[in-house]
Formats: C-alpha cells, structure tokens, sequence
C-alpha cells in the first residue's frame, strides 16, 4: 500500500504540474524598425524579454530588423512579416495601413499613448572637429562650398525629417513665404552630394567616408558620434529646428496571424513605462515621461522646435505636397545639376 501511495502521490503531482509546463511557451516576434535603433532595441528587447519571462512565464525572442524606414514599410507591404513596426514617421505607418491591405488598423495612432509616439527626437548638425566651416545655422547649409550630407527622403525618415525640419526654417523665417521656402529647398538639395537610402548610411558616409562638411542628423545619431568619436565631431544646434515623432504600431493581421497579438501589445506598451522610458533616454532619444527627462536632461541641447502641423497642416499634405512621387521634392532634386 505504500507503494501504491507512493506512485499515487507522484503521479498527482505530474498530474498538477503539467498544466503549468503546458502554459510556459516559446514565442517569436518582429520588430520591423529603421535604421538608427539598432543599438536601442537591441537593448530593450533583452529587458523585455526578462519583463515577460518573469510576468507570463514564456520565452520570448524578439527579432529585429533595420533600414530606411520607407524601405522598410515598403517590405512590410510586400510581404516582410513584422508583428510590430517601429518606424521613424507616422507616414510609413500609414502607408502599410492603406496600402498593405489593412495589414495595421486604421486607428493604429489612438491605440498607444501620445499618438503612438514613444519618445521624441529632433534634427541637428554634425560637423568636423572644430567646425572649420563655421557652420552656425540653416542658412549656412545653402552657401557655395558647403558639402550637405542628408538621407534620401523618399526612403528615409531620417531623410524626411531633415527635408521637413529645413523646409520649415525656411518657410518661418520668411514669414510662411512658400517660394521662398521652395528656393531655399532648391539650394539645400544642389550642396547634396550623396544621398543615401538610410539615416546610418548617412552617418558612414559622413563619419567613416569622410565625405561632407556637415552630416543633417536624427539627434541620437548625433550625440551617439560625438559620445564614439569625441576627437573628431562636433554638434552645432540650429536656432530652430523640427520635433521628430518616430511611431510604433502591431501590425494586426500578422500578430493575429502568428497568434502574438498579447506579446506585441505589451512589446509596445512597455515602451512607455519608466524602464522603457529609462532606456530609450539612454539611447539619446528623448523620453515622453517627464520625470525620465529631467533625469537625463543634461545630455540633450535646449532648442526651438516646431511641429509639422505648425508648418504642413497634417501627415497627408505632408505626403501630396511635398514627397509624393512628381511632388515637391521631385521637382528640385536633380542628381548632378549645378
């Protein structure tokens, strides 16, 4: 009869563990991202991992992949399947929402705080070791002999933010003149050697090709070069400049496809708590969370910002008046003239 307890007792104990075993799993994600957040969510997916192992008892592994966040919408439009998006501008977000046969939901902007904006950034100026240009401003950028480096806007949020932030100058410090705007889009576009498809291309053509007097830089890259190569960088903070709202979204039909819906939710979300938060400040990306901010507030530069809404009215007139193809930016970019 002991033995028979015995057995009984083990086999009961199988018996209420297994259910435990059978809710531990494994489980994958995507995170389809752009160029400048490599070393960010390399960081925070290990932290998240660790979050979601100790609250659900699951492992998780999260994937990543980085480019230029047009490029990288584009992939996820055609077949790249990411469970989540953390791109560099609401645009390419929209652009898998309407043109990915509603891969993301059309109100993906309400289904996270801050308009799906985790944290912010801002566009600056990288230049040579002691600045020998003296380059001080926007409108130093359009002088003959100045070498501008600036990513493709058409591919590239990176690029897109340079584009709308020396757009903006222009057409504020001319009083909301479009012409003069344009004229002086036209000209920062001729001091445009190379535009590469992605922000960290530009930064390697700058920083390790040696090309251009001056890099129109996310921050993060920025202050990341500065930090890396303090011998050979400076930062030059323009008087007004362009507050840059990178977005993130589930993308829907693909989470619920995988059965990942719960995991991507909270991937997302946890970007905005303060360990989230703590790490993207760590990252040079300037947290939403106020009381994170004063906490790393050092290390970001006071400056002037305007919103796009301030200068463009809102996302789609963005896209019709200035990125579409045949629109603005088509019609005075032209490779090699002078």
């Amino acid at each position: 009869m002991k033995l028979n307890h015995l057995v009984y007792a083990i086999s009961l104990a199988a018996a209420l563990a297994a259910p435990g075993l059978a809710a531990a799993a494994d489980v994958s994600i995507l995170n389809v991202s752009y160029d400048p957040t490599r070393e960010l969510y390399s960081d925070y997916n290990k932290v998240f991992a660790q979050y979601w192992k100790s609250k659900t008892g699951d492992n998780v592994t999260i994937k990543t992949s980085h480019g230029g966040s047009g490029a990288q919408a584009r992939s996820v439009i055609d077949g790249l399947e990411a469970d989540v998006v953390t791109l560099g501008i609401a645009t390419d977000v929209d652009a898998i929402a309407e043109k990915g046969g509603k891969l993301v939901n059309p109100g993906w902007a309400k289904e996270l705080p801050n308009n799906a904006v985790p944290y912010t950034s801002t566009v600056v100026f990288l230049v040579r070791k002691g600045n020998p240009k003296g380059l001080k401003g926007w409108q130093d950028l359009v002088k003959p002999g100045v070498a501008v480096i600036a990513p493709n806007p058409k591919t590239s949020a990176g690029g897109r933010w340079a584009y709308l932030a020396a757009y903006g100058y222009a057409y504020k410090a001319n009083r909301n003149d479009a012409a003069k705007a344009k004229d002086y889009i036209t000209r920062f576009y001729k001091n445009v050697p190379v535009l590469d498809t992605g922000a960290r291309g530009s930064t390697t053509t700058f920083a390790e090709r040696g090309i251009g007097d001056v890099l129109v830089s996310w921050e993060d890259e920025a202050i990341l070069a500065t930090k890396e190569h303090p011998e050979s960088f400076d930062i030059v903070v323009p008087s007004l400049s362009i507050q840059a709202e990178p977005a993130a979204a589930v993308v829907d039909k693909i989470a619920d496809k995988h059965g990942t819906r719960k995991v991507a939710e909270a991937y997302l979300q946890f970007l905005y708590t303060p360990q989230g938060q703590e790490i993207a400040a760590k990252h040079y990306y300037r947290p939403n969370d106020k009381a994170v901010f004063a906490k790393y507030a050092a290390q970001f530069p006071k400056l002037n910002t305007f919103t796009v809404r301030e200068v463009y009215g809102d996302w789609s007139n963005v896209v019709k008046t200035h990125l579409a193809d045949g629109a603005l930016f088509d019609q005075i970019y032209q490779p090699g003239a002078k």
